[in-house]
């Protein structure tokens, strides 16, 4: 292992470990150089991508470092890169100026002695020793972009950018200069996820992700006061994950509705009968196998009460964790979707053990509106989640009257729709249900 190596392996370490690293065979000016060598202190994932890419999107969560990681990347440009334009664009010239510039991860900040770059505040510019120059913008004025042409773009926060989509396209038909022109987006998700996922889409990005919680150097009293606080919540996923938890435009279940039927600590009174709906997978290495257990209370109150959903498993392995999740929740039904395989779905389970009535759910209406119905329960109060189920809730929020526009199948929705259609006493002609 080289120096330079070891160096990075004692300083991805735990910080008390860092705190001992063997620096004393070192020169003094070699101590001074290595504390501003951001690529031995650098994390796992603040690493640009390799190979060749024009747009890095790091979608990650609050603290993960993601301001150390745009400053040094603009660092690196103006120093690899002498007399090239870079745009620096945030939230507001304001932000741009206070956080990517000025702030305690900034560009000012990270800059070693001698290569501080100059502020020109007239003109919302910073001035490189190598004769780099770069620019402010805000995402609040996607105008101001256009016309300006550059090199290198760095756009922080672009999540929350008031004028999003046309300050995103102004920035990338600006950036037409060198022979291979750059973007780092550095970014929690926000108001913008539609634009997020279209970048995301884009060929020649490449996103990679981080958590709060990877940032060692905060607080472990704070990493343990918002895990308490929102892990597994849609805030918790989108501000300490860095995932995108947006939904469909006409949507059956907003974000909004998962949360207010989120069951909690209310009484929905016991829960007298168990159903649990199963959609198996066309083949074991496509979609999941969704397994969903649902409920009726004492009340006439239905609920989710917990997603079982399995991926890669053959058709006995899934049957097995059916039979399993019939045992543990002392279930009375179980509705399969027979679309995937008819009689051979009876004739898996029957052999995993399944020894409770089996119900054949034949699909002879669309997804949205089979979900519909069952959407309005939500709505009115009659049904919830008695937990926190992230893919299920990711799946509903996809979900719309035409049908589902996700990626994939929602083998979880479909599940909870028919168990729940099965809880609700609906007619059965309407989801197609026929007994065996």
């Amino acid at each position: 292992m080289s120096p330079r190596e070891t160096l990075r392996y004692l300083a991805n370490g735990p910080r008390w470990l860092r705190d001992r690293m063997p620096l004393d065979y070192l020169s003094k000016a070699d101590r001074r150089a290595l504390g501003w060598s951001w690529t031995v202190f650098e994390r796992e994932g603040q690493e640009p991508p390799e190979g060749d890419w024009s747009i890095w999107l790091l979608q990650a969560g609050r603290g993960f470092g993601k301001t150390r990681v745009g400053s040094e990347w603009v660092l690196s440009q103006a120093r690899t890169y002498p007399g090239c334009r870079i745009a620096l664009a945030g939230a507001t010239i304001e932000e741009a100026r206070r956080i990517m510039v000025e702030g305690e991860s900034g560009i000012l900040a990270c800059a070693p002695p001698g290569e501080e770059p100059r502020c020109i505040a007239s003109r919302n510019e910073l001035l490189f020793k190598s004769g780099a120059i770069a620019t402010l913008y805000s995402g609040a004025s996607g105008e101001a972009l256009r016309g300006p042409q550059h090199q290198f773009a760095w756009a922080d926060e672009l999540g929350k950018w008031a004028d999003g989509p046309n300050a995103w396209s102004n920035l990338q038909l600006g950036l037409r200069l060198g022979e291979a022109p750059r973007s780092v987006v550095t970014t929690t998700p926000g108001n913008n996820d539609p634009l997020l996922v279209a970048i995301a889409a884009q060929a020649g990005t490449v996103t990679t992700g981080g958590r709060s919680r990877d940032n060692l150097d905060l607080p472990q009293a704070w990493h343990q006061r918002m895990e308490a606080l929102y892990r597994g919540t849609r805030l918790g996923r989108r501000e300490l994950d860095g995932e995108l938890t947006s939904e469909a435009e006409g949507a059956l279940w907003s974000r909004d509705l998962i949360e207010k039927s989120r069951i909690g600590s209310q009484d929905w009174g016991a829960v007298v009968r168990v159903v649990i709906g199963v959609d198996p997978p066309a083949t074991s290495t496509g979609d999941a196998c969704g397994i969903v257990v649902c409920g009726r209370t004492d009340e006439k109150r239905l609920m989710v009460l917990a997603d079982l959903s399995c991926r890669g498993q053959s058709p006995a392995g899934w049957a097995a964790k059916v039979a399993e999740a019939a045992a543990a929740w002392a279930a009375d039904l179980v509705v399969v979707e027979a679309n995937n395989g008819g009689d051979m779905v009876l004739q898996v389970l029957t052999q995993a053990d399944v020894n409770l009535p089996m119900r054949k759910a034949n699909a002879s209406t669309g997804k949205g509106a089979r979900a519909e119905p069952i959407a309005v329960l939500f709505e009115n109060g009659r049904a919830g989640l008695a937990g926190m189920f992230p893919e299920l809730e990711d799946e509903l929020c996809q979900l719309t009257a035409a049908g589902f526009v996700g990626k994939g199948s929602p083998d979880r929705a479909d599940a909870m729709v028919w168990a729940l259609h099965e809880l609700s006493g609906r007619p059965k002609a309407k989801p197609g249900l026929r007994g065996f």
